[in-house]
């Protein structure tokens, strides 16, 4: 029997929450690698502040902001019924981070409009898994599915993830927004095919 997405979600929070400190620690620093490598300077990136047992760190989108490379973060919202909203998004400055809904950190206002995201030549987006189609489990909110069809159809939308967590196939939804990419530790950046 098929795993559903829900029993998937426990099982790879369950493995993150394992990971020693030092296998946390280690893995952060080679994303930031591979970030500075991939990311050039003068250009606009989407990413997200990792939480809890999340890969990476705040101190890679610092590493960046200070290479010149513009990070605009996300700012998620809820309606009153508790659905998520598009994305909106808000520049990054080191040390400026203020706590926000569902546990998150985000930049402190002035905020752009979802729409913002098309400037962005390269999108981080979280997963719990990814497959090599470039289908993305994410935590089930929804806020990226609604957001990422803005992106420019040139950007790079990476699903970041640990090693294992790249996986040969997940169930897909009609709207489910491919991703491009995985980011991994020990892989770096990896082209997924296209779904058809």
């Amino acid at each position: 029997m098929t795993p559903t997405k829900s029993q998937v979600r426990a099982t790879i929070v369950a493995a993150r929450r394992s990971l020693s400190e030092q296998q946390r620690s280690a893995e952060a620093a080679a994303i930031a690698r591979h970030l500075g490598e991939m990311v050039p300077p003068g250009s606009t990136i989407c990413a997200y502040v990792p939480m809890g047992s999340e890969p990476g760190s705040a101190a890679a989108l610092d590493a960046l902001e200070e290479r010149g490379v513009t990070v605009l973060l996300p700012v998620a919202r809820a309606d009153a019924a508790g659905a998520g909203q598009p994305l909106q998004w808000g520049r990054h400055r080191p040390g400026a981070l203020v706590p926000a809904p569902f546990g998150l950190l985000e930049p402190p206002p002035p905020w752009s409009p979802p729409e913002e995201l098309a400037r962005a030549a390269t999108v981080l987006v979280p997963a719990l898994a990814v497959d090599r189609r470039g289908t993305r489990l994410g935590r089930g909110a929804g806020f990226y599915d609604r957001t990422l069809g803005l992106a420019d159809p040139a950007a790079r939308l990476v699903a970041v993830v640990r090693d294992d967590e790249l996986v040969d196939e997940l169930p897909a939804e009609d709207h489910d927004v491919p991703m491009t990419h995985a980011l991994t530790p020990g892989r770096g950046l990896v082209a997924l095919a296209e779904r058809e």
